[in-house]
């Protein structure tokens, strides 16, 4: 089948990354073709369920987007301003302020407002198009093939394609077999989300289970196995409560505590935990957002983020953070590396691995260099129980030196200068020997990301420190939620 159209780009995926790529691209003067399997007022909606998400974004990620664009953010799409993050143990007795001034989005309006701007800076829109796989041609991704909204199997060209269609994409996984951009992601760095959008009345205030002015996660092995659920602000009487959880941490739980529980049935007892909840709350049926299961990666992005002819963006490249599955400010962040290095390289004629490499080093020292870390105090984290976490909380570190931790910056630790908070029980020592492990495997990573090599003849050596590092914190730290 002929190619109904040839771009010099092509962006797959009108979410936040995609619809940042191609606006970018398009100011720069290049022909842009964005497509989305929705309809322009579902625009970069995950399923049918909506758009699945926290919503929560650092007000740092929207400071990097207007510096780099001008574009700025308000009302509607910026819902509410939260002053902080707070981590709080399971007992609910300690709470660690873990990031700075953010945003709740109304996340609908928000991506309306990304489609806006990319289709005013000349992007060619179209709507209703499932992408079924890359064209590939002398073993590079030479456009992408799918269906349009009448099911008419077509093809488009482009000179690069940037992959913004999410975790489970159909372009990242349909490469050639490659040495720069792996294919698939473990499902153990996979959690499993959900959240409802709720109106409810409170019963009393309690800002331990739900704080108008800031942003609740909650720390609960038996509650959320693997993961942590949260409890986010919104305007008026309503708030983004869910949690995630990983399989198989869910899976020890349950057979420890012989139950049967499901992601859905933790939500709704996390729900029916919270006592300033009452009872008759109902879902916000807005935009049919109410309520939405949806996959998220916490591991490092994508060692690569581009192959021949291809880049991707955002949860393609599994971009969230590992700690917290926050996802959209890295989205936004590589949106809008994308589309400047996309053009870079069409200008250059040059869309090569070696030609798109620069995105890989920008994307690293603008986000990417402190994931790695991240990801092993993630799966340091996922070994502790509830007793270890409420001890730990309170004892192992001071609020500067979590804080450091959650940032991917590296506190200075050593049992002597602890020794006389983690001396109550072998096992707290044990556990406190091991985060000091996790920290200095976290600097190991930390030094091998800050000699990212600068173009792909080095990367293969490269990614074989990262991974025998990686690997090593993973046999060292096994899920232990009970």
């Amino acid at each position: 089948m002929e190619a109904k159209e040839s771009y010099d780009i092509i962006v797959a995926g009108a979410g936040m990354a995609g619809n940042l790529a191609a606006a970018i691209a398009a100011k720069k003067g290049h022909s842009v073709l964005l497509l989305d399997r929705n309809d322009p007022e579902n625009v970069g909606r995950k399923n049918n369920w909506g758009w699945t998400c926290g919503d929560a974004v650092a007000g740092s990620h929207l400071d990097f987007i207007t510096a780099k664009t001008g574009i700025s953010f308000s009302k509607p799409e910026l819902d509410v301003k939260v002053d902080g993050v707070y981590a709080l143990s399971p007992d609910l007795e300690a709470k660690y302020l873990f990031d700075g001034v953010g945003y709740v989005l109304d996340r609908p309006e928000f991506e309306r407002k990304l489609r806006d701007i990319a289709v005013k800076s000349g992007v060619h829109y179209v709507t209703n198009f499932e992408v079924e796989g890359p064209v590939i041609e002398d073993n590079k991704v030479a456009g992408i093939f799918g269906k349009d909204k009448d099911k008419n199997h077509t093809i488009y060209k482009s000179k690069v394609v940037i992959d913004a269609l999410g975790i489970s994409t159909v372009l990242r996984r349909r490469l050639p077999d490659n040495k720069f951009v792996e294919k698939n992601v473990d499902i153990d760095d996979i959690e499993s989300t959900g959240r409802y959008i709720i109106e409810f009345e409170l019963d009393h205030e309690d800002e331990r289970y739900y704080d108008p002015k800031n942003a609740l996660i909650h720390l609960n092995q038996e509650m959320a196995p693997g993961g942590y659920g949260w409890v986010f602000p919104k305007s008026g009487n309503k708030m983004n409560i869910g949690l995630g959880v990983q399989k198989r941490s869910l899976d020890i739980r349950n057979k420890a505590l012989n139950r049967n529980d499901t992601l859905q049935s933790l939500i709704d007892q996390y729900i029916a935990w919270n006592p300033v909840i009452k009872k008759e709350y109902k879902l916000f049926t807005k935009d049919n957002n109410g309520k939405g299961i949806w996959s998220v990666a916490v591991r490092r992005q994508m060692e690569s983020l581009v192959y021949d002819g291809y880049m991707g963006a955002g949860d393609s490249m599994v971009m969230p953070n590992p700690i917290s599955a926050g996802g959209i400010g890295p989205a936004l962040v590589s949106g809008i590396l994308a589309g400047e290095n996309a053009a870079k390289a069409v200008e250059a004629n040059d869309t090569s691995v070696k030609g798109l490499w620069q995105y890989n080093v920008d994307f690293n020292k603008e986000y990417g260099y402190k994931t790695a870390g991240l990801e092993v105090f993630r799966i340091y984290m996922q070994s502790l129980n509830n007793d270890v976490l409420n001890y730990g909380i309170k004892n192992f570190l001071n609020v500067k030196e979590a804080n450091q931790l959650a940032l991917g910056m590296m506190p200075e630790l050593s049992l002597s200068t602890k020794f006389s908070m983690v001396l109550k029980g072998a096992k707290n020592i044990s556990a406190f020997r091991e985060l000091l492990y996790a920290v200095n495997k976290m600097k190991e990573l930390n030094a091998i990301y800050s000699q990212y090599p600068e173009s792909p003849d080095a990367f293969e050596a490269w990614r074989k420190r990262v991974e025998k590092s990686m690997h090593e914190a993973k046999e060292r730290f096994k899920p232990n939620p009970i």
